[in-house]
């Protein structure tokens, strides 16, 4: 149970609020260590979004601009898609040519003669009286059009397992497709690759027991129907040749027949430019959000009149107010921050720098359309000359993937995307150092170590504050205490006087 004082009895003062107003004054010092310390968790708080931002925006550069695949996507034209689809994989030239397709690959397919089952929900004992352990072995072609030396092995109990759980566990760990048509009472084996391996495109074999044996699917005991595979044929470019399968990829684009042609079918590529631009307007528009933040940040007013309000002062306040102050209170936590700064300067002599070193005579931004605002207001945002933009990549994406992603062993000879990509890091580094991240203990950043100093700091002016107040009440409790005994000599005197 707390303490009960209660003062005034003696005297009749308000003992307890004149203590309270005499601690209002003694806590003062106590209310700006927390004011700072709201400060400086506002200003940790602020250099972790910047870190944010940056990060995101070191992301959105490497899986835009400077990935090769931005630049190498393409548009395809071909004269009949009904014969042939093309797609660019990894192409970073345009292609054209002429194709016709003799035959398309087909896979090979073996059909088991008539089995007498009728129900594939059975094991295999009760529909074919097999009994102990039975290992069977299936062998189909491979991606390359060869057949697989080694096969698949598959082990089963004929007690255990039904028909249709081996069927599925053909289906999943071989090379083949195996259904069962309970109405034909007979079993279609298809290789999942196509092509002509040159012989039995599939070949079931018993390595323990007699199941394909029993079903006459062996080589020795076989009287059902076999397809063998068939090659993809096609002359492309008056060079007649083959595939075992339909898609496959020719000087870094993938081809995929679907019919047979009637004459030569031809396709053409140029540069998608609409998608290409699509990623550089990206990367600018973001660039230009991330140092408007940044510059929005280090010239950010400080109002030294609204400091951060203390929980007495809050509940004198309404929502709004409170709102508003804050507003002003936690303004230009990071104005002229040196960190900052430095960075933004960084990462514009990153942008205006001249590349050294390439292969395509584009050094530098404005050279394809990209240049700084001529408005002071913006402070270095870029602006995007579209038409001049698309122009370049028409004539050579590569030229402009060697403007941001050019690699080289020193600044001058990278590219911006590389170079900014460093610069972020640099930066992000340092706002770590001085503001840590979400998982950081505060003894490994420098606000964080202030953060603590500010916390023993504020436990041991508490201490000092119950010490005081505990002074206070001592000093007017022997107040009272005199008052009282003052009281009862001038009551005794006055009985002898009246007596």
């Amino acid at each position: 149970m707390a303490d009960m004082r209660i003062g005034g009895l003696a005297s009749g003062m308000d003992t307890d609020q004149i203590i309270k107003d005499l601690m209002k004054a003694e806590r003062i010092p106590l209310d700006k260590l927390e004011q700072k310390k709201q400060y400086l968790e506002w200003q940790r708080d602020d250099y972790r979004d910047m870190n944010k931002m940056m990060f995101d925006f070191s992301n959105l550069i490497f899986d835009g601009v400077m990935k090769q695949g931005t630049y190498t996507q393409k548009t395809i034209s071909v004269s009949d898609p009904s014969v042939v689809s093309v797609k660019n994989i990894n192409s970073t030239t345009d292609f054209s040519g002429t194709l016709e397709v003799g035959n398309l690959a087909k896979s090979a397919t073996t059909i088991s003669g008539v089995t007498g089952i009728t129900d594939s929900s059975k094991t295999i004992k009760d529909l074919m009286g097999l009994t102990g352990t039975q290992k069977i072995n299936i062998k189909s072609v491979l991606k390359d059009g060869t057949l697989d030396p080694k096969g698949t092995s598959i082990e089963f109990d004929p007690e255990k397992e039904t028909l249709n759980s081996l069927i599925s566990k053909i289906n999943q760990q071989s090379g083949v497709s195996v259904f069962f048509d309970e109405k034909s009472q007979k079993f279609s084996f298809t290789a999942k690759n196509s092509g002509d391996a040159t012989g039995n495109d599939i070949v079931l074999s018993d390595e323990t027991g007699t199941f394909f044996d029993s079903l006459q699917l062996t080589d020795s005991n076989f009287s059902g129907m076999r397809q063998e595979g068939v090659n993809a044929t096609f002359t492309y470019n008056g060079l007649t040749t083959t595939r075992p399968s339909n898609t496959f990829t020719i000087n870094g684009f993938e081809l995929t027949l679907k019919n047979e042609s009637t004459g030569p079918v031809t396709f053409t590529s140029a540069p998608d430019t609409d998608k290409i631009l699509e990623k550089i307007v990206k990367f600018v528009d973001e660039y230009n959000k991330l140092i408007e933040k940044v510059n929005g940040e280090v010239n950010e007013k400080k109002y030294r009149d609204f400091q951060p309000l203390t929980a007495e002062q809050k509940e004198s306040m309404e929502e709004k107010e409170i709102e508003l102050w804050e507003e002003k209170s936690r303004s230009g936590t990071l104005r002229n921050d040196s960190v900052l700064t430095s960075g933004l300067n960084k990462m514009r002599t990153d942008l205006y720098s001249p590349i050294s070193g390439g292969t395509s005579g584009v050094s530098q931004l404005a050279q394809i359309g990209i240049e700084t605002s001529s408005n002071y207001l913006d402070r270095g945002k870029l602006i995007i000359d579209e038409n001049k933009l698309k122009e370049a990549i028409s004539k050579d994406p590569n030229a402009i993937y060697e403007i941001f992603a050019k690699d080289g062993a020193t600044s001058n000879e990278q590219g911006i995307a590389r170079r900014l990509r460093d610069t972020l890091k640099d930066t992000m580094d340092s706002i770590e150092q001085k503001a840590g991240k979400a998982s950081s203990t505060n003894n490994t950043f420098t606000l964080g170590r202030l953060l603590n100093n500010m916390d023993s700091q504020m436990d041991r002016f508490e201490d000092r504050l119950n010490q005081v107040e505990d002074r206070y009440w001592r000093q007017f409790t022997a107040m009272e205490k005199a008052i009282q005994r003052s009281n009862e000599q001038s009551m005794f005197l006055m009985n002898q006087f009246g007596g």
